[in-house]
């Protein structure tokens, strides 16, 4: 398991002693092997937690991403490409978007609980805290994350009570691992960020341009 309840129970202080002490040597490595094209009845399958999807149900192309919070290509990929893939493809109707929980490290794991207690109701606003973290990613992924995370996660509407019992959820944290797991051991998911497009794997974090390239026949066929 990624982390466990002793690790987060006494909340926020208890993060930065985990990130310490644990870093990525409580992750299962990752081994070689390439992400692979998985079929999509397989890559939708219900998994731990339910998928924060947006876009429309019925769009032809779906597109899956696995990410950690704490990889900067991610940002990158957030800041740069997903707004216009938005524009293009999700608020068109064309594209279903999904992200899910690939942390690399306890820090990343932690942002992912604050965005699903954020999003519990509305996965907007799974996407809206995952937006904000990676923008500022560069303040709160750093070797004391706690203030900056914890201001993050207020101007969400989080107080420190419940930033505290955001981190303590069992659920979460196990979850968050299994869909980690899953991905590695079924779609041989290896980094971040990985796509699956309609269920063929696209490694690192893609151009609008090459994004374009990847759906654009799809919705022609």
């Amino acid at each position: 398991m990624l982390l466990n309840r002793r690790e987060f129970c006494q909340g926020a202080a208890t993060v930065a002693l985990a990130v310490t002490a644990l870093g990525s040597s409580a992750l299962t490595p990752l081994g070689l092997a390439q992400a692979q094209a998985v079929p999509e009845i397989e890559l939708m399958k219900a998994d731990a937690l339910p998928d924060m999807a947006i876009g429309d149900a019925k769009a032809p192309v779906t597109v899956i991403e696995y990410a950690s919070m704490t990889c900067p290509h991610c940002a990158h990929f957030d800041q740069t490409t997903f707004p216009e893939l938005k524009k293009r493809y999700i608020d068109t109707g064309k594209v279903r978007f999904i992200l899910r929980e690939f942390p690399l490290d306890s820090l990343a794991a932690a942002a992912f609980m604050l965005a699903r207690c954020a999003g519990e109701s509305d996965p907007s606003k799974y996407y809206a805290l995952v937006d904000t973290l990676f923008r500022q990613q560069n303040q709160w992924a750093v070797q004391k994350p706690i203030p900056p995370l914890m201001a993050i996660a207020k101007q969400a509407g989080f107080t420190e009570a419940t930033f505290n019992a955001c981190l303590s959820n069992q659920k979460y944290l196990d979850g968050i691992e299994k869909v980690r797991q899953r991905a590695i051991e079924k779609f041989k998911v290896k980094s971040t960020p990985t796509f699956f497009i309609n269920g063929e794997p696209h490694e690192g974090a893609i151009s609008i341009e090459d994004m374009a390239k990847f759906i654009d026949p799809l919705l022609k066929s």
